[in-house]
């Protein structure tokens, strides 16, 4: 299969690779010696941010707290 790559540097993927590999919106990008390999990413679900957040004891306050700092550090 080949892929396109336009003059703005946008690749345009053949649909039957992208039906074999199922829904998927991102792709992480790694060069392998003259080789670019495509993964697909899953990008996780906020739920599952906040199950991860959660397991880490880290609460929704705690969060705002950091933004919060971080805006003023800036």
């Amino acid at each position: 299969m080949l892929a396109k790559l336009t003059s703005k540097n946008q690749l345009t993927l053949p649909k039957q690779a992208l039906d074999a590999l199922g829904p998927v919106s991102h792709f992480q990008v790694m060069v392998e010696g003259d080789r670019l390999v495509l993964t697909p990413a899953r990008i996780g679900a906020p739920a599952a941010v906040r199950e991860k957040l959660a397991a880490l004891g880290i609460t929704e306050d705690d969060v705002a707290d950091a933004v919060l700092w971080a805006r003023q550090s800036g």
